[in-house]
């Protein structure tokens, strides 16, 4: 699972230096227009054809160059924080998201096979079914059977407290993902009040109170608290997703414990222990 998120963190950073890499060359304009005969058009023309390729550009230019260009607005000073935090968040929530993935079996599939082996072969062909399935329940099963001789009290007893290792391991690194989706907007915020006072430092230098500089001063500062937010509200949806994972894995988990002791009670009955 480790190579797993790095192998996320790497291609997100690399996916991101790729696209700053890109530097958006912008059209150049006409402003005259050449006929054949190299004499030039009237101006009236020459406003027309300016303001058709204008708006034409600007339609061509893509949403990746257009939130490249807000995070240099924003300044690399405080964006870049913020990316760290949607790169690294995004790794542990993918690791997570396949790692809970994998995890989820068919839990009634597993007992069934688990009571066909008790039936024919017993505990050891019990055992080698558990080995050969993934995931965290065929686990705690083999440690039912791993106590099966030595009462069920005892294979119950084991059952919980391999349990809690496991639920443990289930939610592994969401600490880390709810730190991220809390500090994200806290830089935004933090950015956001550090460009309010240098816009009013500039007000102060200039000694009056301009449109342009307070609308952009306040813009720019404002910046990095919508991208924030942004990473914010991606990583939320993704923390959500994870635990609402873990709860239906859990609760499965706990349900497929229940049928699986009464099959190795069943086992133990019949064979008179």
């Amino acid at each position: 699972m480790k190579k797993i998120f790095l192998a996320v963190v790497f291609i997100a950073a690399s996916f991101v230096l790729t696209l700053n890499a890109q530097t958006p060359v912008p059209a150049a304009v006409k402003t005259d227009s050449v006929v054949e005969n190299n004499q030039v058009q009237p101006a009236a023309s020459e406003t027309v054809v300016e303001n058709a390729v204008v708006p034409a550009q600007e339609e061509q230019q893509s949403f990746h160059q257009v939130l490249r260009e807000k995070f240099i607005e924003g300044g690399a000073g405080w964006m870049a924080p913020i990316l760290i935090c949607l790169i690294i968040g995004l790794g542990l929530a993918i690791e997570r998201i396949l790692y809970l993935n994998m995890s989820t079996i068919n839990s009634k599939k597993l007992i069934d096979k688990i009571e066909t082996a008790l039936n024919k072969g017993g505990v050891e062909d019990a055992k080698e079914v558990c080995r050969s399935t993934r995931g965290p329940l065929a686990g705690i099963f083999y440690e039912g059977l791993n106590r099966q001789e030595e009462g069920m009290d005892l294979v119950e007893k084991s059952i919980i407290s391999y349990g809690s290792v496991v639920n443990g391991k289930l939610e592994s690194n969401l600490t880390w993902i709810a730190l991220f989706i809390a500090l994200s907007p806290m830089l935004g915020f933090l950015g956001t009040v550090v460009g309010m006072v240098q816009a009013f430092d500039a007000i102060e230098a200039a000694g009056d109170i301009s449109p342009a500089i307070v609308a952009g001063g306040i813009k720019v500062a404002l910046l990095t608290t919508v991208f924030g937010l942004i990473v914010a509200m991606i990583l939320q949806v993704l923390y959500n997703y994870i635990v609402a994972k873990i709860d239906g894995i859990v609760n499965n988990m706990e349900e497929s414990v229940i049928s699986f002791v009464d099959v190795l009670w069943k086992y133990q009955k019949k064979r008179g222990v």
